[in-house]
């Protein structure tokens, strides 16, 4: 990477989009800027693809798809993208700070958990790459039948900011493992590491055009990417709102959609469990990237006989997170991603104090020195006294605010805990086996974590029930995303068919 030696923070980074294997300007010149959210001062000035960058970007990825690419065998498919994991280990360090700086989240957590998974996830789809496979079928009659999967083409995915990087490997990895090729939007909030992302790519070696990285906003780059007429897939990550735009522009070109939405998880905590694992579990769930987690337990279902005894641990643990500069290694929680979202969680604080809630911890802004006041911070947030229907509890805040709500019966539990638009996730904190089990089943969520919370691997589905989306990301179930089922029927009789012969 030509950047290797320069500080995140050193100097605005300038960044052009990357189109047929070229860095190339913007069609219409424009530029836009996005800070550093732990101080609010530029970071990068990055070209700003609109509609007309976007037919180019999905030209390119047209005749790769129909070019080069498609002479490629998959074993070949598979060699590039192991290569590109051993880049993106090889420049962890230099990465894991830009996404720090860009997106606002703990350096610590980019280093142990966001490099580690993007690498993890371009190797588990390069060795996927040789495993996509038809079948025969045993039909009647002298008739041989058997099915090839292969490519749906060119693949258009937009991509949210939570999780940059992770989210481009989320998606370049099953698309290019199973042949297509791709148009990348990254989110207008942190598009450098998807950038830097190009610049490896193209170190790895993958022909001109397979991959294209088209930063805009939603408004233009993203509608014009989901609207066109020659993409063959769109995949998106984001909030549900959004979702249903991006399903709409689709559906006028019936063109295949996956979506990965938003959430409002029930985080369910029984008289039986293990308190302090159930704490650290609340913790995690909630307070983990500042929030901004589709997944995140926002909403802690707490039986009431350990009330008393949890929120008083909660309340402790959260009032000793460490919120501040998110470059040093001891800082828990860094600056949410952006203004907007800052006032976003703001917002929702004051409703929940109108709706009657109890401020448990937190609930505004830390009190911080230096470069640091002017970043977007939030303090860890505890409501108790909340019940289901208040908005706090019903809509995706996707910041560090927690809803505590006690329960005591738990045929109400469930139906509280499915009382929602949402389905993409739930934790269940008891040592009672059947129950576990009993409630894993009850719960309508893509992902139930029993004592424990957040944790995902390349290997294992993710995806939402309800308004949280349709169709899983990671494991072998994400190639059916970017796969589709040819039929070949072969008649091995040698006769004349049916009625129409002698």
């Amino acid at each position: 990477m030509s950047t290797a030696q320069q500080s995140p923070t050193e100097a605005v980074r300038r960044y052009q989009l990357f189109i047929d294997g070229k860095w190339v300007d913007a069609e219409s010149g424009k530029t836009f800027t996005t800070p550093n959210p732990a101080t609010g001062e530029p970071l990068a000035e990055v070209a700003e693809a609109d509609a007309a960058d976007i037919d180019k970007a999905v030209a390119a990825a047209r005749r790769a798809f129909e070019g080069k690419w498609s002479r490629l065998s998959a074993r070949d498919r598979g060699r590039l993208l192991f290569k590109l994991a051993g880049l993106v280990e090889s420049h962890a360090k230099e990465l894991a700070a830009l996404e720090t700086a860009d997106n606002g989240k703990p350096i610590r957590e980019t280093t142990l958990f966001d490099l580690p998974q993007v690498a993890e996830n371009f190797e588990y789809f390069a060795g996927a790459a040789t495993k996509i496979e038809g079948e025969t079928i045993p039909v009647p009659g002298q008739m041989f039948n058997y099915t090839l999967r292969e490519p749906l083409g060119v693949c258009g995915q937009i991509i949210p900011w939570n999780f940059p990087l992770l989210m481009a490997a989320w998606k370049l990895a099953p698309a290019l493992a199973a042949g297509n090729t791709v148009v990348l939007k990254p989110a207008e909030q942190t598009p450098v590491t998807a950038l830097e992302l190009g610049k490896l790519i193209q170190e790895a070696g993958f022909p001109d055009g397979v991959v294209n990285i088209v930063p805009g906003y939603g408004e233009t780059a993203g509608a014009a990417l989901a609207a066109h007429k020659d993409i063959d897939k769109i995949a998106f990550t984001g909030s549900t709102e959004v979702g249903k735009r991006i399903a709409h522009a689709a559906a006028d070109n019936l063109t295949k959609v996956s979506l990965e939405l938003g959430g409002k998880a029930p985080n369910i905590v029984f008289a039986d469990a293990n308190i302090e694992q159930a704490v650290s579990g609340a913790m995690m769930g909630i307070f983990y990237n500042q929030g901004q987690v589709c997944c995140a337990g926002s909403r802690v279902f707490l039986h009431e006989r350990i009330k008393d005894e949890f929120l008083d641990r909660f309340k402790e643990r959260a009032g000793k997170v460490k919120v501040g500069d998110p470059m040093e290694q001891t800082t828990l929680m860094g600056p949410q991603v952006s203004e907007e979202q800052l006032n976003r969680i703001t917002g929702y604080v004051d409703v929940a104090r109108e709706e009657g809630a109890t401020i448990l911890a937190g609930g505004g802004r830390p009190d911080l020195e230096g470069n640091l006041q002017k970043g977007f911070f939030f303090q860890p947030t505890i409501f108790s006294e909340v019940h289901n229907k208040m908005r706090v509890a019903q809509e995706e805040i996707f910041g560090p605010v927690a809803s505590v709500i006690t329960f005591s019966d738990e045929e109400d539990l469930i139906q509280q805990a499915n009382e929602t638009i949402y389905g993409l996730s739930a934790g269940i904190w008891t040592q009672d086996i059947t129950r576990a089990h009993r409630f894993a089943r009850a719960i309508k969520a893509g992902t139930i974590w029993i004592n424990t919370f957040n944790v995902m691997n390349a290997a294992s589905p993710f995806g939402g029930y309800k308004q949280s989306g349709y169709g899983r990301e990671m494991g072998r179930h994400a190639l059916e995303l970017y796969t589709q089922v040819k039929s070949v029927w072969v008649d091995l009789s040698g006769k004349p068919m049916g009625w129409y012969g002698k």
